[in-house]
Protein backbone atom coordinates (compact mmCIF):
# COMPACT_ATOMS: atom_id res chain seq x y z
CA UNK A 1 0.00 0.00 0.00
CA UNK A 2 2.82 2.67 0.74
CA UNK A 3 4.60 1.57 -2.32
CA UNK A 4 1.66 2.23 -4.16
CA UNK A 5 1.24 5.56 -2.90
CA UNK A 6 4.59 6.44 -3.28
CA UNK A 7 4.31 5.86 -6.71
CA UNK A 8 1.07 7.78 -7.14
CA UNK A 9 1.71 10.57 -4.65
CA UNK A 10 0.67 13.45 -6.83
CA UNK A 11 -2.66 11.35 -7.75
CA UNK A 12 -3.51 11.04 -3.88
CA UNK A 13 -2.94 13.95 -2.68
CA UNK A 14 -4.92 15.88 -5.45
CA UNK A 15 -7.77 13.46 -5.18
CA UNK A 16 -7.18 13.87 -0.89
CA UNK A 17 -7.77 17.74 -1.38
CA UNK A 18 -10.95 17.48 -3.78
CA UNK A 19 -12.62 14.91 -1.87
CA UNK A 20 -11.53 17.51 1.63
CA UNK A 21 -13.15 20.40 -0.66
CA UNK A 22 -16.32 18.53 -1.36
CA UNK A 23 -17.33 18.28 2.12
CA UNK A 24 -15.55 21.01 3.73
CA UNK A 25 -16.89 23.80 1.38
CA UNK A 26 -20.84 23.17 2.03
CA UNK A 27 -19.75 23.50 5.27
CA UNK A 28 -18.36 27.02 5.35
CA UNK A 29 -19.43 29.16 2.73
CA UNK A 30 -22.33 30.83 1.53
CA UNK A 31 -25.04 28.87 -0.68
CA UNK A 32 -24.58 31.13 -3.71
CA UNK A 33 -20.71 30.23 -3.50
CA UNK A 34 -21.62 26.65 -3.37
CA UNK A 35 -23.63 26.94 -6.35
CA UNK A 36 -20.95 29.02 -8.33
CA UNK A 37 -18.35 26.24 -7.41
CA UNK A 38 -20.72 23.90 -8.63
CA UNK A 39 -20.89 25.45 -11.85
CA UNK A 40 -17.57 25.71 -12.02
CA UNK A 41 -17.11 21.83 -11.21
CA UNK A 42 -18.38 21.23 -15.01
CA UNK A 43 -16.18 23.83 -16.46
CA UNK A 44 -13.18 22.40 -15.22
CA UNK A 45 -14.63 18.56 -16.15
CA UNK A 46 -14.59 20.29 -19.90
CA UNK A 47 -11.12 22.07 -18.89
CA UNK A 48 -9.77 18.02 -18.40
CA UNK A 49 -11.28 16.90 -21.68
CA UNK A 50 -9.22 19.20 -23.41
CA UNK A 51 -5.87 18.84 -21.15
CA UNK A 52 -6.14 14.70 -22.02
CA UNK A 53 -6.74 15.98 -25.86
CA UNK A 54 -4.38 18.32 -26.32
CA UNK A 55 -1.77 17.92 -23.61
CA UNK A 56 -1.24 14.06 -23.69
CA UNK A 57 -2.79 13.19 -27.01
CA UNK A 58 -1.31 16.13 -28.70
CA UNK A 59 -4.79 17.09 -30.57
CA UNK A 60 -5.66 20.96 -30.99
CA UNK A 61 -9.06 20.60 -30.32
CA UNK A 62 -11.71 23.60 -31.15
CA UNK A 63 -14.50 21.53 -30.77
CA UNK A 64 -14.67 20.34 -26.78
CA UNK A 65 -17.42 22.53 -26.32
CA UNK A 66 -19.62 20.90 -29.13
CA UNK A 67 -19.15 17.96 -27.38
CA UNK A 68 -19.67 19.50 -23.92
CA UNK A 69 -22.88 21.26 -25.73
CA UNK A 70 -24.14 17.96 -27.54
CA UNK A 71 -23.81 16.15 -23.86
CA UNK A 72 -26.22 18.97 -22.33
CA UNK A 73 -28.81 18.84 -24.99
CA UNK A 74 -29.19 15.11 -25.54
CA UNK A 75 -29.41 14.89 -21.42
CA UNK A 76 -32.15 17.21 -21.84
CA UNK A 77 -33.97 15.96 -24.76
CA UNK A 78 -33.97 12.46 -23.09
CA UNK A 79 -34.73 13.35 -19.79
CA UNK A 80 -37.81 15.94 -20.78
CA UNK A 81 -39.27 12.64 -23.06
CA UNK A 82 -38.59 9.88 -20.35
CA UNK A 83 -39.00 11.94 -17.31
CA UNK A 84 -36.57 9.80 -15.93
CA UNK A 85 -32.63 10.91 -16.07
CA UNK A 86 -31.00 7.22 -16.19
CA UNK A 87 -31.40 6.65 -19.94
CA UNK A 88 -30.63 10.59 -20.28
CA UNK A 89 -27.35 10.25 -18.61
CA UNK A 90 -26.70 7.45 -20.98
CA UNK A 91 -27.24 8.75 -24.32
CA UNK A 92 -25.89 12.05 -23.08
CA UNK A 93 -22.57 10.43 -23.01
CA UNK A 94 -23.07 8.62 -25.69
CA UNK A 95 -24.07 9.97 -28.47
CA UNK A 96 -21.43 13.05 -27.91
CA UNK A 97 -19.08 9.65 -28.02
CA UNK A 98 -20.50 8.56 -31.02
CA UNK A 99 -20.18 12.12 -32.95
CA UNK A 100 -16.63 12.22 -31.85
CA UNK A 101 -16.17 8.64 -33.22
CA UNK A 102 -16.96 9.52 -36.61
CA UNK A 103 -15.44 12.95 -36.66
CA UNK A 104 -11.78 11.71 -35.60
CA UNK A 105 -12.38 8.67 -38.01
CA UNK A 106 -12.71 11.25 -40.66
CA UNK A 107 -10.08 13.84 -39.47
CA UNK A 108 -7.14 11.17 -38.21
CA UNK A 109 -7.79 8.10 -40.41
CA UNK A 110 -7.56 11.04 -43.62
CA UNK A 111 -4.22 12.06 -42.18
CA UNK A 112 -5.25 15.65 -41.72
CA UNK A 113 -2.42 17.84 -40.09
CA UNK A 114 -3.31 19.42 -36.54
CA UNK A 115 -3.63 22.54 -38.38
CA UNK A 116 -6.53 21.57 -40.28
CA UNK A 117 -7.64 19.44 -37.01
CA UNK A 118 -7.96 22.93 -34.81
CA UNK A 119 -10.48 24.22 -38.09
CA UNK A 120 -12.27 21.73 -38.45
CA UNK A 121 -13.36 21.29 -34.56
CA UNK A 122 -14.00 24.94 -34.69
CA UNK A 123 -16.08 24.95 -37.60
CA UNK A 124 -18.17 21.88 -36.19
CA UNK A 125 -18.92 24.50 -33.03
CA UNK A 126 -20.11 27.03 -34.53
CA UNK A 127 -21.85 24.84 -37.04
CA UNK A 128 -23.31 23.18 -34.29
CA UNK A 129 -24.28 27.00 -32.66
CA UNK A 130 -25.57 28.65 -36.03
CA UNK A 131 -28.12 25.43 -35.84
CA UNK A 132 -28.97 25.02 -32.44
CA UNK A 133 -29.88 29.35 -32.44
CA UNK A 134 -32.03 28.46 -35.50
CA UNK A 135 -34.71 25.89 -33.84
CA UNK A 136 -37.11 28.36 -32.51
CA UNK A 137 -40.17 27.17 -34.79
CA UNK A 138 -42.82 24.83 -33.76
CA UNK A 139 -41.11 22.00 -36.16
CA UNK A 140 -37.92 21.93 -34.18
CA UNK A 141 -39.24 19.62 -31.97
CA UNK A 142 -37.71 16.24 -30.52
CA UNK A 143 -40.90 14.41 -29.04
CA UNK A 144 -41.83 16.21 -25.99
CA UNK A 145 -39.00 18.84 -26.25
CA UNK A 146 -39.08 21.51 -27.67
CA UNK A 147 -35.13 23.07 -29.31
CA UNK A 148 -36.25 26.47 -28.40
CA UNK A 149 -33.57 28.18 -30.34
CA UNK A 150 -31.68 30.60 -28.83
CA UNK A 151 -34.19 30.49 -25.99
CA UNK A 152 -33.11 27.65 -25.19
CA UNK A 153 -34.42 24.21 -23.23
CA UNK A 154 -36.17 25.29 -19.90
CA UNK A 155 -37.42 23.00 -17.22
CA UNK A 156 -34.99 20.43 -17.73
CA UNK A 157 -35.91 17.32 -15.35
CA UNK A 158 -32.47 16.87 -12.68
CA UNK A 159 -30.88 13.93 -11.95
CA UNK A 160 -32.86 11.14 -9.76
CA UNK A 161 -32.18 7.41 -8.44
CA UNK A 162 -32.36 5.00 -11.34
CA UNK A 163 -35.78 4.22 -11.74
CA UNK A 164 -37.28 6.40 -9.09
CA UNK A 165 -37.77 9.68 -10.77
CA UNK A 166 -40.03 11.06 -7.49
CA UNK A 167 -36.14 10.77 -5.95
CA UNK A 168 -34.26 13.44 -7.42
CA UNK A 169 -31.06 15.57 -7.13
CA UNK A 170 -31.55 19.08 -5.14
CA UNK A 171 -29.34 22.08 -6.64
CA UNK A 172 -27.24 21.35 -3.25
CA UNK A 173 -26.88 17.94 -4.46
CA UNK A 174 -25.61 18.51 -7.60
CA UNK A 175 -22.71 20.07 -5.76
CA UNK A 176 -21.17 16.39 -4.19
CA UNK A 177 -22.31 14.97 -7.64
CA UNK A 178 -20.41 17.51 -9.46
CA UNK A 179 -17.30 17.04 -7.10
CA UNK A 180 -17.39 13.32 -7.16
CA UNK A 181 -17.61 13.29 -10.83
CA UNK A 182 -15.03 15.62 -11.16
CA UNK A 183 -12.56 13.29 -8.87
CA UNK A 184 -13.64 10.31 -10.28
CA UNK A 185 -12.39 11.66 -13.96
CA UNK A 186 -9.72 13.30 -12.94
CA UNK A 187 -8.03 9.77 -11.19
CA UNK A 188 -9.36 8.30 -14.23
CA UNK A 189 -7.29 10.39 -16.66
CA UNK A 190 -4.32 10.22 -14.36
CA UNK A 191 -4.50 6.12 -13.91
CA UNK A 192 -5.38 5.80 -17.89
CA UNK A 193 -2.24 8.17 -18.78
CA UNK A 194 0.12 6.23 -16.78
CA UNK A 195 -1.28 3.02 -18.19
CA UNK A 196 0.36 1.65 -21.84
CA UNK A 197 -2.51 3.44 -23.28
CA UNK A 198 -1.27 6.48 -21.95
CA UNK A 199 2.22 5.59 -22.72
CA UNK A 200 2.05 4.97 -25.90
CA UNK A 201 -0.37 8.01 -26.53
CA UNK A 202 2.10 10.03 -25.68
CA UNK A 203 5.30 8.77 -28.21
CA UNK A 204 2.44 9.22 -30.54
CA UNK A 205 2.34 12.77 -29.65
CA UNK A 206 6.71 12.63 -29.41
CA UNK A 207 6.68 11.19 -32.85
CA UNK A 208 3.89 9.71 -34.56
CA UNK A 209 5.97 8.20 -37.48
CA UNK A 210 8.24 6.49 -34.96
CA UNK A 211 5.74 5.17 -33.02
CA UNK A 212 3.82 4.12 -36.65
CA UNK A 213 7.91 2.31 -37.58
CA UNK A 214 7.32 0.63 -34.10
CA UNK A 215 4.02 -1.36 -35.55
CA UNK A 216 1.32 1.46 -33.27
CA UNK A 217 -1.51 2.51 -35.68
CA UNK A 218 -1.60 6.15 -34.95
CA UNK A 219 -4.79 6.96 -36.31
CA UNK A 220 -6.69 4.52 -33.65
CA UNK A 221 -4.35 5.84 -30.79
CA UNK A 222 -5.39 9.03 -31.79
CA UNK A 223 -9.24 8.71 -32.59
CA UNK A 224 -9.97 6.57 -29.30
CA UNK A 225 -7.93 9.57 -27.63
CA UNK A 226 -10.34 12.42 -29.12
CA UNK A 227 -13.55 9.72 -28.45
CA UNK A 228 -12.21 9.66 -24.43
CA UNK A 229 -11.87 13.67 -24.39
CA UNK A 230 -15.79 14.16 -25.92
CA UNK A 231 -16.94 11.65 -23.33
CA UNK A 232 -15.11 13.62 -20.51
CA UNK A 233 -16.55 17.00 -22.35
CA UNK A 234 -20.04 15.58 -22.17
CA UNK A 235 -20.10 14.31 -18.33
CA UNK A 236 -19.16 18.14 -17.76
CA UNK A 237 -22.07 19.55 -20.16
CA UNK A 238 -24.38 16.88 -18.17
CA UNK A 239 -23.09 18.42 -14.70
CA UNK A 240 -23.60 21.90 -16.28
CA UNK A 241 -27.81 20.97 -17.72
CA UNK A 242 -28.74 19.58 -14.11
CA UNK A 243 -27.03 22.72 -12.55
CA UNK A 244 -29.10 25.38 -14.54
CA UNK A 245 -32.07 23.14 -14.86
CA UNK A 246 -31.82 24.59 -18.69
CA UNK A 247 -29.49 24.74 -21.69
CA UNK A 248 -29.13 26.70 -24.74
CA UNK A 249 -26.59 27.37 -27.85
CA UNK A 250 -24.21 29.34 -25.79
CA UNK A 251 -22.74 26.40 -25.18
CA UNK A 252 -21.78 26.11 -28.66
CA UNK A 253 -20.60 29.76 -28.67
CA UNK A 254 -16.46 30.26 -29.84
CA UNK A 255 -16.38 32.15 -25.99
CA UNK A 256 -17.12 28.37 -24.74
CA UNK A 257 -14.33 26.77 -26.50
CA UNK A 258 -11.75 29.96 -26.29
CA UNK A 259 -12.55 29.77 -22.37
CA UNK A 260 -11.20 26.00 -22.15
CA UNK A 261 -8.16 26.71 -24.41
CA UNK A 262 -7.50 29.70 -22.05
CA UNK A 263 -7.96 27.31 -18.93
CA UNK A 264 -5.51 24.54 -20.35
CA UNK A 265 -2.44 27.67 -21.28
CA UNK A 266 -2.95 28.93 -17.87
CA UNK A 267 -3.42 26.03 -15.77
CA UNK A 268 -0.88 24.32 -17.86
CA UNK A 269 -0.80 21.90 -20.87
CA UNK A 270 0.42 19.00 -19.45
CA UNK A 271 -0.91 18.73 -16.35
CA UNK A 272 -4.57 18.24 -15.19
CA UNK A 273 -4.59 19.54 -11.57
CA UNK A 274 -3.79 22.97 -13.05
CA UNK A 275 -6.48 23.25 -15.88
CA UNK A 276 -8.95 22.26 -13.42
CA UNK A 277 -7.48 24.83 -10.66
CA UNK A 278 -7.46 27.26 -13.81
CA UNK A 279 -10.92 26.88 -14.35
CA UNK A 280 -12.57 27.50 -11.18
CA UNK A 281 -10.10 30.59 -10.20
CA UNK A 282 -10.64 31.92 -13.50
CA UNK A 283 -14.76 32.08 -13.26
CA UNK A 284 -14.47 33.63 -9.65
CA UNK A 285 -11.70 36.49 -11.26
CA UNK A 286 -14.26 36.87 -13.86
CA UNK A 287 -17.61 37.31 -11.67
CA UNK A 288 -15.20 39.58 -9.09
CA UNK A 289 -14.20 41.96 -12.21
CA UNK A 290 -18.02 41.78 -13.64
CA UNK A 291 -19.20 42.90 -10.04
CA UNK A 292 -16.92 46.20 -9.84
CA UNK A 293 -18.33 49.76 -9.68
Amino acid sequence: MKTLINQNRGLFAVSVLLLSSIFIIPMIAPQYIVLQITLYFSYAILALSLAFVWGIAGIFSFGQAAFFGLGGYTYAVVAINMNESTLAVFLGIIVPALAAGVLGYFMFYGRLTSVYVAVITLVVTLIAFKFMGQTAGVGYRIGNASLGGYNGIPGIPPLNVPGDPSTFAWPEDMFFISGITLLLTYIGVKLLVKSRYGRILSGVRENELRAQLLGYDARFYKTSAFVIGAIIAALGGICFTNWNGFIDPNVFALSMSAQTIIWVVVGGLGTFFGPMIAAVALGFITIELGAQQ
